[in-house]
């Protein structure tokens, strides 16, 4: 059901996978396939897919609010970025990009966050997310 080398689309999805899918659409996916769960907080949970793809899901709701392409997933964002390339390649790609201090990631307003390993500047991963995750009530599920 992944296709892992989909391309990344902001607000849209990766991999052969939608944002706002409903958990219990992609329950066969989740039991097939070799899968870690982490719970965050009390309402998110992380499903990881055989470290190619991350699905975030709000468990209130039960939908889909962010994917994260890991080092598996050769799929590109923009037909050029790619897991594994260096941050200075990618900013001459995307401008848009910023680096939050905070987060330690590079954010662009068009949905889309990414890691570097801190020794290398090289992408670790690239995650694309929903439009309501910065709204107020996004916790508790009303989007």
């Amino acid at each position: 059901m992944i296709k892992l080398d989909a391309p990344i689309i902001p607000w849209i999805g990766m991999g052969n996978i939608d944002l706002y899918s409903q958990l219990s659409e992609l329950y066969p996916l989740l039991t097939q396939e070799e899968v870690k769960v982490k719970l965050l907080g009390k309402f998110l949970i992380r499903y990881e897919i055989n470290n190619s793809i991350d699905l975030w899901f709000n468990l209130i709701n039960g939908k889909l609010f962010k994917l994260t392409a890991l080092s598996n997933y050769t799929g590109t964002l923009f037909e050029r970025i790619k897991i594994g390339m260096h941050i200075d390649e990618v900013l001459k790609i995307e401008p848009s990009f910023e680096y939050d201090e905070f987060e330690e990631v590079y954010c662009s307003n068009k949905g889309i966050y990414i890691e570097t390993d801190p020794t290398n500047d090289l992408v670790l991963w690239i995650s694309v997310y929903i439009k309501e995750i910065e709204n107020q009530d996004f916790e508790s599920g009303n989007w």
